[in-house]
């Protein structure tokens, strides 16, 4: 081994590991055998530890981790990462076709298969791996390199010392999620949910050596400067791309028509559950580049591509049991119980039924068979029973007539299709009214999370609301606590201490009055400016003020009516609780002031209510849709249509970082 130990030999067997990934990871045609694989890759990782200056970025042995970063830099697209235009059924792919048949362009079409993972863009220089971005709201994205390296399929250097950047799909495997939640669950560890998910949460994680022990994978699709390489067509890019290395999707396909589309699109669905990975749908496109061009791009979409999306994905179970469940209002829910099924990924056992209405229109009995899908692929919904299994021994659905908590008999009011319970001491609604007084729409306490709540109740520290602001005195019995210590604890009760003083509106939405939201809140609390002033408005006066309404102004006097919420009150305000409207000193801003904004998108830095807060404190509004009389949109990750209507109107476009700029200027 000594003699070996050169600069030479360490070059060689990069050369030999490199090619043994290549085959292995990408051609899926191993050359070498594990064994020897390893005895190389040993022998490289001595070579390096004693020579720890002739170590090159590339080697072989970087893709094991082990960078740790701060954060997450942002980056710049030099290129618009474009999302694709979605269509659902062939209806929809026959237009797209024809209207480029119609547009004067005739050219093949190639199919890929539309893997569920997430976005990548890939940076070369010289051939050299420099930069790997997320595609985040398709102009900025975040900076992933140090997981990326870790990706075997993807070289750290190309087979061509090119200054190039490529884009694809990072995925997890079925059976790597398989084997990876096998390992979490003998450790008691929570199973990841779905290959999707997982590989979003690996490629974001700060130590790089997390990110390499999952596994991940990668197939390229798509070179933005086809033409810089004399490249006519896609297929051609996906080759020249192949021949440098990156691994591209042996399913990708050449098809001339409509009926060789619907074929390809037919056959990928038929083989979709036996694929090794997740797929949602086709993507389909022009093939020639130059009619790419001919054909363009609409503001955030290319008008040459499509990409087909599956129906949402149904399977079969059994219903073994409808139960009730109370909420913070009293409202009466059934939910299905049903025999645990993978459905998309999750493990899927129970599901709302909603009200007594959709359990009879759906004709659900007790021990049907039924079809369970998930409603815009994320929530569990029931869609239907198979009648034609039913053998006899299912039990008709019948709706409780007395509470499932505390046995009080329900009430439905007249033209509502909701029971409810009217017990305002009921056990269930007082754990759910807690939770939601101290969430972060109402009074936004940080670290009083569901569970601690629960046990806070079950525990006797808390019995009514004011008792979460006398928490203060039992300092000591809540460090016993399990998994609560003095500074946790400490950062609970300051926590608490702000709330005190949160404006009005937080309060009156806290308090849960029935149909009374964030928004209601806050016109109420602009109207009256003081809890006082409230509590004695009459019906006559409340149902003139616009967005209240007769149902609300009749819950508002009801609520103030009622001799136990008016010292629940009187005990907060003791407490040192805020009862004033204080959301009127505002800090006006020329850009805002009286204009109208929408928001799209997924915002990093701010939650979307945090959002609206600062635009109408610098005496802006927030709006649902965009028109011509919308001063700006502010623009997050994976916009939605509203970005594509501003760009046909002209609306400026702002991004998070834009935003945050003008706001605190």
């Amino acid at each position: 081994m000594e003699n070996n130990i050169t600069i030479e030999r360490m070059n060689y067997l990069i050369k030999v590991l490199d090619e043994a990934s290549y085959n292995y990871y990408v051609l899926d045609d191993p050359k070498i055998t594990d064994q020897e694989y390893d005895a190389y890759y040993r022998e490289l990782e001595t070579i390096e530890k004693l020579h720890p200056e002739w170590a090159l970025d590339t080697s072989p042995t970087k893709k094991v981790g082990g960078e740790v970063i701060d954060e997450f830099k942002k980056v710049e697209h030099t290129i618009p990462m474009l999302s694709l235009g979605d269509v659902f059924n062939e209806d929809e792919i026959i237009e797209f076709l024809q209207r480029i048949e119609n547009s004067g362009v005739h050219s093949n079409y190639v199919c890929e298969l539309k893997i569920d993972g997430l976005s990548v863009s890939l940076h070369y220089e010289k051939g050299i791996l420099v930069r790997a971005a997320t595609r985040g709201n398709g102009v900025i994205g975040e900076d992933i390199t140090h997981n990326v390296k870790t990706i075997k399929s993807i070289p750290l250097k190309l087979k061509q010392p090119l200054d190039i950047e490529v884009r694809g799909e990072i995925y997890m495997s079925k059976e790597t999620l398989e084997n990876i939640n096998k390992e979490r669950i003998s450790k008691g560890e929570k199973p990841l949910q779905n290959p999707r998910n997982a590989a979003a949460g690996s490629i974001r994680q700060l130590d790089s050596k997390i990110a390499a022990k999952r596994n991940l994978d990668a197939f390229l699709y798509h070179l933005p400067n086809p033409e810089d390489f004399g490249i006519k067509t896609h297929h051609e890019a996906l080759e020249f791309m192949k021949s440098l290395g990156f691994k591209t999707n042996p399913n990708n396909r050449i098809v001339k028509n409509i009926n060789e589309v619907m074929a390809y699109i037919h056959e990928k669905g038929e083989i979709r559950k036996d694929l090794p990975y997740d797929i949602d749908g086709v993507v389909i496109k022009v093939d020639n580049l130059k009619d790419q061009q001919t054909l363009g791009f609409t503001a955030r979409t290319p008008r040459w591509a499509i990409a087909y999306k599956f129906p949402a994905e149904e399977v079969l179970t059994k219903l073994n049991d409808i139960i009730f469940t109370v909420g913070r209002t009293g409202k009466i829910t059934p939910n299905a119980i049903l025999d645990p099924v993978q459905l998309m990924g999750s493990t899927i056992s129970r599901a709302t039924l909603h009200n007594e209405d959709y359990v009879i229109s759906k004709g659900l009995m007790i021990h049907d068979t039924v079809s369970i899908r998930k409603a815009g692929d994320v929530i569990p919904e029931v869609v239907e029973a198979k009648t034609e299994r039913r053998t006899g021994e299912e039990i008709p659905f019948k709706m409780i007539t007395n509470c499932p908590i505390c046995n009080t008999k329900l009430i439905k009011i007249e033209d509502q299709v909701d029971y409810f319970c009217p017990n305002p001491n009921c056990p269930a609604r007082h754990i759910e009214s807690f939770i939601h007084f101290v969430s972060r729409p109402a009074m936004n306490i940080d670290g009083l999370g569901d569970r601690l709540m629960e046990d806070l109740y079950n525990f006797k520290f808390i019995s009514t609301i004011p008792d979460i602001y006398k928490l203060k005195d039992k300092k000591d019995a809540l460090t016993k606590l399990e998994g609560y210590g003095e500074k946790s604890v400490t950062n609970l009760l300051n926590a608490i201490e702000i709330s005190k003083s949160n404006s009005l509106e937080r309060l009156l939405f806290a308090l849960g009055i029935k149909n009374v939201g964030k928004e209601k809140a806050k016109i109420l609390a602009k109207t009256y400016k003081n809890m006082d002033n409230l509590s004695k408005a009459t019906y006559d006066e409340l149902v003139e003020i616009p967005d209240i309404g007769p149902i609300i102004s009749k819950n508002i006097v009801d609520y103030f009516n009622n001799i136990d919420n008016l010292k629940m009150i009187e005990e907060l305000k003791e407490l040192g609780l805020n009862m004033n409207y204080i959301g009127e000193e505002l800090n006006v801003k020329e850009d805002f002031q009286d204009k109208s904004f929408v928001l799209t998108g997924t915002l990093t830095k701010l939650t979307r209510d945090e959002a609206k807060a600062l635009i109408e404190n610098a005496g802006g509004k927030t709006v649902g849709s965009v028109s011509k009389k919308t001063y700006a949109v502010i623009v997050g990750a994976s916009p939605g249509s509203k970005y594509e209507k501003a760009k046909e109107l002209n609306i400026p476009i702002w991004t998070e970082e834009e935003f945050l700029e003008k706001i605190n200027s």
